[in-house]
């Protein structure tokens, strides 16, 4: 429902990804509809090619997000850049991701046709009771690098963090990671898909290939001097349910929980908000222009003007934004 000349919320539809390392939770956690095979990626919001989200209902029904941002770019006012610069992803890992490193954008603007680079959040939504993620590595230059892969001490160098529902990670460009088997994320990241893997285990794809390394272009961009950290525990406050869960050049991050007894108020302030469900039995967003029904696995923008979010119901969302520039 839309009243007026107040911008509405922009529904979308997820784009679905197999991967070799991807289980079937997105479906059963989530309710979206997965093709055949291992589906590890659901991109929630996104303009990137490679998942271009398609708008689901109200007067820009059908058009992709890219095509937003180039033909009513009012919906974004005060954004810069050539493309919609945000990334929103949720990750089924049944197995191991490979041990992977991204570049920065100057790297990759050179390197990678003029790509942005990619650097990431994760939210962990789920996890084993003893779970684990590799953030980091242990290696403090690219000779000591070199020699720990090349005499395969992959145990040596990664740094090996336990995890739980609700922990979160800065992943910058130039670390090393891997979300490992058993664990959902909700991932925010620039609008990148540029990944140098490391390490792949010596698994095999389904026609019996194995998938291509980068060992040359991991170490160019590996950050050797980084202290790998120990923990993902939020220690920022939640008020008036919200919590801020990091901040960088590119984007910020939070949490919005709601509860029956407790609707939220969110401002909206911004060039624009992207905002995915990720728990509870869903509710309400309200705006201005109208009110619109979201459920676990609904994925939306709030484009600039929108108002105020006021939000209902019993549901926790994961909600970022590009930063204001001074």
């Amino acid at each position: 429902m839309q009243r007026g000349d107040h911008p509405g919320l922009i529904m979308l539809r997820p784009v679905l990804h197999n991967n070799i390392w991807g289980g079937r939770k997105l479906g059963s956690e989530f309710g979206y509809e997965l093709p055949d095979g291992p589906v590890g990626e659901c991109w929630g919001i996104s303009a990137h090619p490679h998942g271009d989200c398609v708008v689901d209902g109200g007067p820009y029904d059908g058009m992709r997000l890219s095509m937003l941002w180039d033909e009513h770019h009012e919906l974004f006012e005060g954004a810069e850049g050539d493309r919609f610069p945000l990334l929103v992803k949720i990750l089924d890992a049944r197995d191991d991701l490979s041990i992977q490193v991204h570049p920065d954008d100057a790297y990759a603007m050179e390197h990678e046709g003029g790509s942005l680079g990619k650097h990431e959040c994760w939210y962990v939504l789920g996890a084993h009771d003893r779970g684990h993620i590799i953030v980091g590595q242990r290696a403090r230059s690219r000779a000591e690098f070199a020699r720990m892969v090349e005499e395969g001490r992959w145990q040596d160098m990664e740094n090996l963090i336990p995890i739980r529902p609700g922990d979160c990670f800065d992943i910058k460009p130039g670390t090393v990671h891997a979300i490992l088997g058993g664990t959902l994320v909700l991932e925010t990241q620039q609008s990148s898909d540029v990944t140098y893997r490391v390490y792949d285990y010596g698994r095999r794809q389904p026609d019996g290939s194995l998938r291509e390394l980068h060992l040359q272009q991991a170490m160019d961009v590996i950050d050797y001097s980084v202290a790998p950290p120990a923990s993902g525990e939020v220690a920022a406050p939640e008020v008036d349910g919200i919590t801020r869960l990091m901040s960088c050049e590119y984007f910020e991050v939070l949490r919005v929980r709601v509860s029956p007894e407790a609707p939220v108020r969110l401002p909206q302030p911004h060039p624009f908000m992207c905002l995915s469900v990720v728990e509870g039995a869903g509710g309400h967003i309200a705006t201005p222009a109208g009110s619109w029904e979201v459920s676990k696995g609904s994925h939306l923008v709030a484009p600039c003007g929108c108002g105020d979010l006021v939000l209902q119901g019993d549901m926790t969302l994961i909600g970022s934004h590009v930063p204001a520039r001074a």
